[in-house]
């Protein structure tokens, strides 16, 4: 993916490069390995050098106790002429007194500083002392001093080094490329989908992106992402339904006004002016509904549908509503099983929910409808009944859609529009409810609307 171009800014100037993700993950990787290698490689190194001197010591001390004792076994004279060693050693006899009794080549000519455990230079060479005390057979006290040289210590070290610093950063690019090529791979199919999802406008929603058969995460983004344009597309195409459907809707009022007009304006002795003032006031009426559900659904979608939250007579809405439809005097309505039931939500939201459920069962009502609330849990119940033919199971999810009527002729002509139950749905959602349908016991349809007591807004 290597760098990424950063968004020019609102003053023109150049974007911004940044470092792409494969780049960070591999500088990281390469960092990490590097020091922890580095790290090991120091402390491999001074563990391997205190090794091989306390070896170069140990190798001094074995050679001091056995001078020592051949001392002790045969004297002084035993020795002879050491003469030059040819491993690297230095060979002393020192005497109580401090003075040499016998010294190899290359040893020191004075015996001081020549303690256990010390480094001495000789000819510019390193040496471990190991010193041992014994009594030679002739009865005198001596020392038997032996030094064993650091320059193999010194050699091996600086091979080990050398290979350390060639191997470290071989180790360190070895992983850094790896690193490349892995994340590289791996990043690829996200890469892949960034382009194809970059490709997707409002005309091609219906495209999906490739799903990799791994099973990993890259696969769960891929599939999210196919979901979230799924429902991209379902939003789409609900908004262009409703959009299409309100323009339906619209124009038959407008049409309906336009006509009547035109004929008062043509023949004016045809159309008084009381009749085209109901037309033009019945019209109006349709459209002023319609603006309004439409609204109160536009609001939803949006999330904007705030409450302004007071205490609420459920009951006294029901009774003012069922006044309403018996002034109509076309059908019954039957409030027996209206109790005193209070909630705290939006009295105009829940005033147009409830004069949504009546209207709606008065529509479909062959001779009555039932209204009915009651406290339940903490909340309340809220049930309207006609006697109509119902609502078959299959259709009622259906018709809480927008602009669904299950008789479209019989709806148009009693002044339906078709968002009636979606907004009910919308204000009860909002109160944090719900609304369903069942068969109410006169044969027709019960909606049934629960409401909690004060749940908070969606």
């Amino acid at each position: 993916m290597g760098e990424v171009q950063g968004r020019a800014d609102a003053t023109g100037s150049r974007p911004r490069r940044r470092t792409g993700i494969r780049r960070r993950i591999t500088l990281a990787a390469a960092s990490v390995v590097a020091a922890a290698l580095v790290l090991g490689a120091v402390v491999f190194w001074f563990v391997l050098r205190a090794s091989l001197l306390e070896g170069v010591r140990a190798s001094a001390e074995q050679d001091a106790a056995a001078l020592a004792s051949q001392v002790e076994a045969a004297g002084t004279a035993s020795l002879g002429d050491l003469g030059e060693l040819d491993d690297d050693r230095i060979v002393l006899v020192v005497g109580a007194d401090g003075a040499i009794v016998a010294a190899s080549e290359d040893a020191p000519r004075t015996a001081a500083d020549l303690r256990d455990g010390a480094a001495v230079r000789v000819d510019d060479e390193t040496y471990v002392i190991a010193r041992e005390d014994a009594d030679a057979a002739d009865g005198s006290e001596i020392a038997a001093v032996v030094g064993r040289s650091t320059e193999p210590v010194d050699e091996t070290l600086g091979t080990v080094a050398s290979l350390l610093a060639v191997s470290v950063p071989l180790l360190v690019t070895l992983v850094a490329l790896t690193t490349w090529i892995v994340v590289g791979r791996a990043l690829a199919p996200v890469e892949r989908m960034r382009r194809q999802v970059d490709a997707v406008t409002a005309t091609t929603l219906a495209d999906r992106l490739d799903e990799p058969a791994t099973g990993d995460e890259i696969a769960r983004l891929a599939h999210t992402l196919n979901g979230m344009l799924g429902r991209l597309e379902s939003a789409q195409t609900t908004q262009r339904r409703f959009i299409s459907d309100a323009s339906h809707e619209l124009k038959s009022p407008l049409a309906t006004l336009r006509q009547y007009a035109e004929l008062a304006r043509a023949h004016p002795e045809r159309v008084d002016e009381r009749e085209l003032g109901e037309v033009v006031l019945e019209e109006g009426a349709r459209l002023e509904r319609l603006v309004q559900g439409m609204l109160v659904l536009a609001r939803a979608d949006e999330g904007a549908l705030r409450l302004d939250r007071v205490d609420v007579d459920l009951d006294d809405l029901l009774l003012v509503e069922a006044a309403r439809i018996r002034g109509a005097g076309a059908i019954a309505v039957d409030t027996s099983g209206v109790r005193a039931t209070r909630v705290r939500g939006d009295a105009a939201l829940l005033a147009q929910l409830t004069r949504n459920l009546v209207d709606n069962a008065a529509r479909h009502a062959r001779a009555g409808i039932a209204l009915a609330v009651a406290p339940a849990d903490g909340g309340a119940v809220v049930t309207v009944d006609d006697d109509g033919d119902g609502i078959p199971a299959a259709d009622r999810d259906r018709v809480f859609d927008r602009f669904v009527r299950l008789d479209d002729a019989r709806a148009r002509a009693t002044g339906g529009s078709g968002l009636g139950l979606s907004i009910v749905r919308e204000v009860a959602r909002a109160h944090g409810g719900e609304v369903r349908i069942e068969d109410a016991p006169s044969g027709g349809a019960r909606l049934r609307v629960e409401l909690p007591a004060a749940a908070s807004a969606r």
